[in-house]
């Protein structure tokens, strides 16, 4: 699940590595903006593939996916159910690749991805970068084939727009720090779990640092002119949003009043 902000998060990517092919979900809305984007990993014909976000439960889709067989493993960067629904079935096309994720609920024929999990395959060095923070959960993937280098970055960051913190399960200060890793990776690609790709991640990165510094001065200025709860500030702070999305809107609120140390149900004052 992303976000609801539509500006461009970044430059755009010219081109994808010739071993990285994206098969995007028929499941487009506000928060899957062009819908969910999977992506499939492969250096030569014939090798092992690696899937990245399965997507819906949608059975096309999952019939694309299964049709770059054969697939050696599935990473998942987050347990969201636009990224996860399709797993299981997934996993019985393809018969035998693991679906490997940070979470056991969402792990199948492994265990749960570790920093020590095994991930290289078939020419591609794979690295797992825990980037908690729009989820507990969530990962992104630093992918190496060459001289060429990709950062998966799942919900972390989006190819359009910003991204929310799912709170109670996001954590404001924890996606800060995520944001400050990826902005090391400078002028290696971003593929998002959502829109279009990114020609530099750590440029998307600091895009998305200043912004959400932006946001938390917002909220504490809307908190200093009366807002007592999630809500008010959210009516405040996200006027401009179409109001259908304000209830993810007051995920991220919560999240940057619990960085702040402010009740988000009901601010005490004297």
């Amino acid at each position: 699940m992303g976000g609801h902000v539509t500006g461009a998060a970044g430059a755009l990517a010219d081109e994808l590595p010739g071993w990285v092919t994206l098969l995007r979900a028929p499941n487009p809305g506000p928060m899957t903006l062009d819908g969910t984007n999977t992506w499939v990993l492969r250096t030569d014909p014939g090798a092992p593939a690696v899937v990245v976000d399965p997507g819906p439960a949608d059975e096309e889709h999952l019939a694309a996916i299964a049709g770059h067989r054969p697939v050696g493993s599935v990473l998942i960067t987050h347990g969201h159910p636009d990224h996860t629904e399709g797993s299981a079935r997934l996993a019985e096309l393809l018969g035998d690749a693991p679906v490997l994720a940070a979470d056991p609920a969402h792990t199948i024929g492994a265990e749960p991805l570790t920093l020590a999990s095994a991930l290289d395959a078939d020419g591609l060095a794979i690295r797992l970068l825990p980037t908690p923070g729009h989820t507990a959960d969530s990962v992104c993937f630093l992918v190496e084939h060459g001289a060429e280098r990709v950062v998966l970055t799942g919900d972390t960051i989006l190819g359009r727009g910003t991204t929310v913190v799912a709170h109670p399960d996001g954590h404001l200060g924890d996606y800060l720090s995520s944001l400050e890793l990826l902005s090391t990776y400078r002028g290696i690609p971003a593929l998002p779990g959502h829109g279009p790709a990114l020609a530099d991640c750590g440029a998307a990165a600091e895009f998305y640092l200043a912004h959400r510094r932006a946001r938390l001065d917002q909220v504490r200025a809307a908190v200093a002119d009366g807002a007592t709860t999630a809500r008010e500030v959210v009516e405040r702070v996200y006027a401009d949003v179409d109001r259908s999305l304000w209830w993810a809107a007051e995920w991220s609120v919560r999240a940057q009043l619990e960085y702040l140390g402010i009740p988000p149900d009901g601010v005490e004052r004297p």
